[in-house]
């Protein structure tokens, strides 16, 4: 190796967390892309045991991640990533005997008894298939949980401050990559080799993963591929963090103890983000969740379609705007030289009126399902410049001792969000079905997803007024 020419092995490690963010969001859409298609008639599920077991996986999600970066700390980077995903990929293979262990429980011999159940016996086969579900959910969310810790850890450990946005930035793409190639390859796989094997392929992947982690992880110190010139580059901010280390622990001396949950909660601008993140993120996933379920329900067009699989696809590559939503705050700091709350909240208001297309999504429909997928879309980007956003606002006003607090509260209240939103939409689109229910001139279904579309199009805009009414302006808190 020449010792005088840098070495780049954290590039290595950068692309290792993007290929493992994307596996970590392609075993997320696995139930989404098959559940209404393959699994639904199998177990005699309707909306209301989908919208359950989605709920769980959101609740465990949000709790997972308050824990998910003590967890890793302790363990360490490679131990962490490695137990992260190990959960996760297992939890995503779990589901694959969801049926047999089914089968096994009501004295079933194979799946066209499961298929051709009725009465009690499809009462039975639904009742527990959900609770097998859920358990196997619940693992891949408690794994998934770890997957950002561990990735922004590692990216802190191999890359100097003034990168790490740049990296953070590249193995984030993961998660569009992954939403990306979901509806090309799951759909296909469940049609030609069965729902199980999608679960089974997909998670496996998780594992082979883990296997090349073990081998190329190391710390930076400690790896023979990082040379002295990468190693100092790596290592360039360690005088300043020092320095800025003892710093902050006289500040801290000198200000007392950090800032309780308690404490924080007391402020209203606390309640600002906390609402501000309930009334939006159940938005989120609902298009995550449902949308292929809207595709057949409405338009009778199938994930495993050609044309299912290019909507789908369409949807997420629509959403990627966000990369450009991203830079307005920075344009409008530039231009006007005001605080970055100030501007962050005026860019989070236009993000806040695009949903309101979502509005258009039903009666275009009528002419083509690609005019509903595009207004999903761009709903879509519009969330994932607004959440991006809602990362940051809160530590805008907040001290550094009460960043992780805040942020962790914020991220339980969007799972709370997750879990609730999966609940209504459940049992809405049930009883529509049901009663035949009507709606602005769409009846059944079509008229539930068009209730839940009212409320998407407005969450964004009632979330910044509920912001803007708490914390109007730039005042720090200091206590």
């Amino acid at each position: 190796m020449n010792k005088d020419k840098m070495t780049n092995y954290r590039w290595v490690i950068c692309a290792m967390i993007f290929i493992a963010t994307t596996v970590n969001y392609l075993d997320r859409q696995v139930l989404s892309l098959t559940w209404d298609e393959f699994i639904k008639p199998e177990f005699h599920w309707n909306d209301t045991i989908y919208g359950n077991i989605t709920s769980v996986f959101a609740i465990v999600y949000a709790f997972a991640q308050l824990f998910a970066g003590r967890i890793v700390d302790k363990l360490g980077t490679k131990k962490g990533y490695a137990v992260s995903i190990a959960v996760w990929s297992l939890g995503a293979c779990l589901h694959a005997i969801c049926g047999i262990a089914t089968e096994h429980h009501v004295g079933a011999s194979s799946k066209l008894e499961l298929l051709n159940a009725t009465g009690d016996a499809a009462l039975l086969i639904s009742t527990f298939s959900m609770y097998m579900f859920m358990f196997a959910r619940a693992i891949l969310a408690i794994g998934e949980g770890g997957n950002f810790p561990s990735a922004i850890k590692a990216t802190a450990e191999y890359f100097p401050k003034k990168d790490r946005a740049f990296a953070t930035s590249i193995f984030n793409s993961g998660s569009s990559i992954g939403a990306l190639i979901a509806p090309l390859t799951i759909p296909v796989i469940a049609a030609k080799c069965g729902w199980e094997m999608a679960f089974i392929i997909i998670g496996a992947l998780g594992f082979v993963w883990m296997g090349f982690w073990i081998f190329v992880y190391k710390k930076p110190s400690e790896n023979k591929m990082v040379n002295a010139a990468e190693l100092a580059y790596i290592e360039q901010d360690a005088v300043a963090d020092a320095e800025f280390a003892k710093k902050q622990a006289a500040e801290e001396a000198m200000e007392g103890k950090k800032m309780s949950l308690g404490q924080v909660l007391k402020h209203k601008e606390a309640w600002a983000f906390i609402l501000g993140r309930f009334l939006t993120d159940g938005v989120w996933w609902f298009f995550l969740f449902w949308t292929p379920s809207y595709l057949n329900a409405t338009f009778g067009i199938k994930t495993s379609d050609p044309l299912g699989m290019a909507l789908i696809f369409t949807l997420y590559l629509i959403t990627m705007l966000s990369i450009l939503g991203g830079k307005l705050p920075t344009i409008f700091m530039d231009k006007t030289g005001k605080n970055p709350y100030a501007c962050r909240l005026r860019a989070m208001l236009i993000f806040a009126f695009i949903p309101l297309v979502v509005l258009f999504a039903q009666p275009l429909g009528k002419l083509t399902p690609w005019l509903p997928i595009i207004c999903i879309g761009l709903a879509g980007a519009a969330h994932q410049s607004w959440s991006a956003n809602m990362y940051t606002v809160g530590t805008d006003l907040f001290p550094k001792s009460a960043s992780a607090t805040i942020t962790g509260v914020c991220g339980l209240a969007a799972g709370l969000s997750s879990f609730f939103f999966q609940q209504v939409a459940g049992r809405l689109f049930d009883y529509a079905d049901q009663t035949g229910m009507t709606f602005l001139g769409f009846q059944g279904k079509p008229a539930g997803y068009f209730i839940i579309f009212c409320y998407c199009a407005f969450a964004y805009l009632i979330g910044w007024i509920c912001m803007k009414s708490l914390a109007p302006r730039y005042e720090p808190i200091t206590e």
